[in-house]
């Protein structure tokens, strides 16, 4: 199994901690929050084929590093994957909301333009915006929300629209959380941890740790443990196909 959402690079010892990820056979998506992580990060990859980087530029950091949007497209052909991208609506970060849009809808246009991309997006007290400007670029299809936690009606618009959602042993151990996922399809279900940010018993939370989602997402669909992993094996690999 993929963990689509995990910040490789930010853990205390990110080698050991690729070398594990490889040691296991876990899959890893490690998303960046500058462009100009993404040289070093994609190290972390060179002979582990388990792991993929994304290149991203993180809305919380949209008005100090918006001037990396260069480096950004210098980068873009490089990378199938982008993130981790988006929108934050929380109150502290309200005064970068311009930067934030301009950024936002400048990688959505190059990456409709470039076509072919998978982007993991941060859309915290923002789901709203994000999905404007997703239909505003309707060629970005394969769109992975993040820790979704917008409300029902925004979910069932983001359903609606054909996007993905990576869920956490975090996000599910809340019962709003488990309630989403709960509403979500099944086919659009993938996971992540957002390591090392996103903890569990106050524990940092490891890219193997996919397993105690998988576990939790059996407890809420009502199958078997080995079911859920199929299930979320054959949508890894319909994502992976760009279907």
């Amino acid at each position: 199994m993929i963990d689509f959402h995990s910040h490789l690079d930010l853990y205390p010892n990110p080698v050991e901690t690729a070398d594990e990820v490889q040691r296991r056979g876990i899959g890893v998506l490690s998303v960046t929050t500058t462009p100009s992580a993404w040289i070093g990060t994609s190290r972390l990859g060179q002979g582990r084929p388990a792991i993929r980087t994304a290149l991203g530029l993180h809305p919380q950091l949209a008005s100090e590093r918006k001037h990396e949007l260069k480096t950004f497209d210098a980068l873009l052909d490089k990378a199938r994957f982008i993130g981790e991208v988006g929108l934050d609506g929380s109150p502290g970060f309200k005064a970068s909301w311009t930067d934030q849009s301009r950024v936002f809808r400048h990688i959505l246009h190059a990456c409709n333009d470039a076509g072919n991309k998978i982007i993991s997006i941060h859309s915290r007290r923002a789901a709203t915006p994000v999905l404007d400007l997703l239909e505003e670029f309707d060629g970005v299809r394969s769109s992975l929300l993040h820790w979704f936690s917008g409300s029902r009606a925004e979910l069932e618009r983001a359903i609606s629209r054909g996007c993905w959602f990576s869920v956490g042993p975090a996000m599910i151990a809340g019962a709003k959380g488990r309630s989403l996922v709960a509403a979500m399809p099944r086919s659009r279900v993938l996971l992540e941890t957002d390591g090392p940010f996103a903890q569990l018993r106050r524990a940092p939370l490891e890219p193997w740790d996919i397993a105690v989602a998988c576990l939790s997402l059996s407890n809420i669909w009502n199958v078997d443990y080995p079911e859920a992993e199929s299930i979320i094996r054959r949508n890894e690999a319909t994502l992976l196909a760009g279907q």
